[in-house]
């Protein structure tokens, strides 16, 4: 797919490093699937993948952490 953001560059599968803070907590998700575009490094994540990633982020937010980096496992 052409990217959204540069309009220049093609994406391709990949892994990306995804950074969710809310409040006071930072969850950090590395290895995370993604098309990502090989002129920009813009990322997308599919529906799937994104719901996954926001899940797990909330069970960080409602355990308390402040910072939390976790390997992605799908």
């Amino acid at each position: 797919m052409k990217c959204t953001l540069c309009k220049q560059g093609e994406t391709k599968p990949g892994e990306v490093t995804v950074t969710l803070q809310r409040g006071e907590t930072t969850v950090i998700f590395k290895g995370v699937p993604a098309d990502v575009c090989k002129n920009c490094g813009e990322y997308y994540l599919s529906e799937k993948i994104a719901k996954q990633v926001m899940q797990r982020a909330e069970e960080s937010v409602k355990s308390g952490a402040e910072v939390e980096i976790l390997r992605f496992a799908a």
